[in-house]
């Protein structure tokens, strides 16, 4: 009888291997970073064969520390950035270029050359999603165009294109020697190529943006068996994929609509379940699948993505060195009461969530002499804040439903100060869990659905439980007053770039 159920959870900044036991508690775990590749600015790139590399790492070191045989694990799942874009030759696994991630905005002119046509949300009634450097599709075409030979290897299907999902499956269940080609839908989706209504690749995006059928995957579902595993976990079933943040909102047991999670990564995801049928959206969020589970019906979800929160934090570690670790920021920021009047608005790679501008780059506004390194520590942590705050908003526009908590995880949940202005500006309890790993979670648990290592919903609930409740002590005058100058700060950043 098998223990536990495990999860390669393949983010921007690292790739993690985690064991889970049926209570959904971490028994194992091991982390390694890769590299940031920035060739140009807003370019931004990985190397696939050292995400790879990684993650044989991590599932070695997990297992070596953790003390599990293989043979105990009833499935793996894997979890991954989205749209960072792989392609690879199909018969010696070796990428034809980069990773171009997700954060890279070398896309632009393809997109806007799109929209001359029907403008920014032109596909989006099939897919969901507005034209935006932030999703695959346009990555590839800017592969296809731009590396020598690409585009008729990709008509004989002699190279292949996967989110790092697919990459990941493709190597895990053998690469070149028979391993599977497939995404699953939550993945898929973020492509700009899926249609909502088919789970399938759509025939007419496809033409116009000049991808070949033969390069892409197989759709299938979130939690099903896709192949087995060979190397340090051979014979364990590969049996769940999901996109991080829809893992993330599968972990937080969000099943039911109206249901919501928040994400404090790099960037910053809220994702509302919206039951089985698509929602589409009017205030700038994007209409994407929540997951789907074997043969069950599949499960939409609003997103609101926020390109840059824990990477700001990042930023002013790496970048001006005023902090030594990431954490350190907390304690600056207690240094000052309040943010002193300044916004800083971080637009590095133009606008997500609510306002998809790509012409937007990032400001701090309102500094006097009277500013010191607190207060621009204070107005880091409250920018994701206030970006949470806006995607919010849309949220309850869109869906009709007032959200009266929000459940919250990632990196950043143990900010304290944080936290507790993110519930002040809100005006609603923020919520942690015991688990706050639950982008891994959400992917081992798909894994271990499909294999019966869990049975249903209900056992997964169980799982769940509150570490930490953050209420409301703002005042709403004060409320008010923030955002509306937060709300003045963010028009600042429009239009930067010609």
């Amino acid at each position: 009888m098998a223990k536990y159920a495990a999860a390669i959870d393949q983010g921007t900044t690292s790739t993690r291997f985690m064991i889970f036991d049926h209570k959904g508690q971490v028994v194992g775990v091991d982390q390694k970073e890769h590299e940031q590749i920035y060739p140009k600015p807003g370019w931004v790139e990985h190397d696939p064969m050292e995400i790879w590399t990684r993650t044989q790492e991590v599932i070695k070191g997990a297992l070596e520390k953790s003390g599990v045989d293989p043979k105990d694990i009833a499935a793996v799942g894997i979890t991954n950035q989205r749209e960072t874009t792989v392609i690879w030759e199909k018969a010696t696994g070796k990428p034809v270029y980069n990773a171009i991630v997700w954060q890279d905005t070398r896309t632009d002119k393809i997109c806007n050359e799109f929209a001359k046509e029907g403008g920014q949300d032109r596909f989006r009634a099939k897919v969901g999603l507005p034209l935006a450097t932030y999703f695959s599709g346009p990555k590839i075409k800017w592969v296809l165009d731009n590396i020598e030979g690409a585009r008729e290897k990709a008509e004989k299907g002699e190279i292949l294109f996967g989110n790092i999902d697919g990459w990941i499956i493709w190597n895990l269940t053998g690469g070149p020697n028979g391993g599977v080609h497939v995404t699953d839908v939550t993945n898929a989706s973020r492509t700009m190529l899926m249609n909502l209504e088919t789970l399938d690749w759509d025939p007419e995006i496809m033409e116009i943006m000049g991808i070949p059928r033969a390069m892409l995957p197989e759709i299938k579902a979130s939690s099903e068996v896709y192949g087995t595993a060979v190397g340090e976990l051979a014979g364990v079933p590969v049996a769940g994929d999901l996109g991080d943040q829809q893992a993330a909102l599968f972990g937080q047991a969000c099943y039911n609509a109206g249901e919501a999670k928040n994400t404090y990564g790099t960037g910053c995801f809220m994702l509302l379940n919206t039951g089985t049928k698509p929602v589409p959206s009017k205030s700038g969020l994007l209409t994407t699948l929540g997951y789907k589970i074997g043969d069950q019906p599949a499960v939409y979800a609003l997103e609101g993505s926020i390109a840059i929160t824990g990477a700001l934090v990042q930023w002013l570690r790496d970048n001006l060195n005023m902090i030594e670790k990431s954490p350190d920021i907390e304690d600056l920021a207690k240094t000052v009461e309040d943010n002193g009047g300044i916004y800083f608005v971080p637009a590095f790679s133009g606008l997500f969530a609510p306002y998809w501008r790509s012409d937007a780059r990032g400001v701090i506004v309102g500094l006097t002499r009277y500013v010191n390194k607190g207060h621009l520590a204070r107005a880091v942590l409250e920018a994701t804040a206030f970006q949470t705050r806006e995607v919010l908003d849309a949220m309850n526009q869109d869906s009709g439903v007032d959200l009266t908590a929000l459940k919250v995880d990632g990196g950043m949940v143990f900010n304290e100060l944080l936290m507790q202005f993110q519930a002040d500006i809100l005006g609603v309890p923020v919520i942690r869990p015991k688990v706050a790993e639950t982008t891994s979670l959400g992917a081992a648990y798909a894994a271990g659905l499909a294999v019966g290592f869990w049975s249903n919903f209900d056992e997964l609930r169980a799982n769940w439980g509150k570490d930490k409740e953050w209420d409301p002590q703002m005042d709403e005058e004060k409320r008010v007053k923030l955002y509306k100058e937060w709300k003045k700060a963010v028009t600042r950043t429009f239009d930067w770039i010609e």
